[in-house]
């Protein structure tokens, strides 16, 4: 019997077998969740390439729902929780793997951003889990968990971030206070800070390479995270052993976060 027998959660935002997302979702399933997925709609449905990306991973581990979702439609983020209800009845968790900023916005100086470009990040990626949780909180049973993703771009300056790294401190100040208004209620609203992982939306951010070789160096524990120990560490999360822990952001970064300087022995 694992962690996650007759636990039943939906998961938003895996883009590929990369995802930190989906190094979540393999933990839960191998502890016996059943989950339901989304992803992002296809612009042409004759060639439904992010379905199918989707559907080759999850079907596999007997998903019980596949479905698009726009988190920028209401109304695509109701019909996604009146599925689930018919599907699931209740749920146990909700994972919020959801961020993105046009290329042009993110690759340039943050004082550059369009007004547009802006708006949209913030909508995604922050919005987002906003919108996400007012559905979620009708929609969890006692003792729920809510977790989205974070990274430490949104506490300190990571050249190349830039814009994202706004958002994502709106999205944890937004974890704060979710959590606050959801625990009277027993639910939990949790942020997972992870270390550089190789996936799509790291692709994005310049001299990721020169990143990784920094963390080594740089971290307690002299390595970089890898994805599997993210994965364990949002299982942990949306688990009953974090059952007493809610309004946090996690850090799974081998230290990284803590450094103010280079230790001695640091190869530079």
């Amino acid at each position: 019997m694992g962690l996650f027998t007759g636990k039943k959660g939906l998961v938003f935002g895996i883009a590929n077998d990369h995802s930190i997302a989906w190094a979540i979702t393999e933990k839960l399933h191998a502890e016996g969740a059943e989950m339901g997925f989304t992803h992002l709609p296809d612009k042409d449905p004759a060639r439904p390439r992010m379905e199918h990306r989707v559907r080759k991973l999850v079907e596999p581990l007997g998903a019980k729902l596949i479905t698009p979702c726009d988190v920028q439609k209401d109304e695509d983020i109701d019909r996604v929780f009146a599925m689930a209800r018919d599907t699931f009845g209740k749920l146990d968790f909700v994972l919020h793997s959801v961020a993105y900023a046009p290329i042009e916005d993110l690759k340039g100086q943050t004082f550059n951003c369009s007004r547009a470009g802006f708006a949209t990040s913030m909508d995604i990626s922050v919005y987002s889990l906003l919108a996400i949780t007012r559905r979620a909180r009708e929609a969890l049973a006692p003792g729920g968990s809510i977790l989205t993703l974070t990274y430490l771009g949104g506490e300190k300056v990571i050249p190349g971030y830039n814009i994202m790294g706004v958002c994502k401190a709106a999205l944890e100040s937004l974890v704060t206070y979710l959590a606050h208004e959801l625990g009277p209620s027993g639910f939990r609203v949790n942020g997972l800070s992870a270390g550089p992982i190789k996936t799509l939306s790291s692709s994005a951010v310049g001299d990721f390479d020169v990143m990784l070789k920094l963390y080594e160096a740089m971290a307690p524990l002299r390595r970089n995270v890898t994805v599997e120990e993210v994965g364990k560490t949002g299982l942990y999360l949306l688990s009953d052993l974090a059952s007493g822990v809610t309004g946090e952001v996690l850090h799974v970064d081998s230290g990284y976060h803590i450094m103010g300087a280079p230790p001695a022995d640091a190869k530079l």
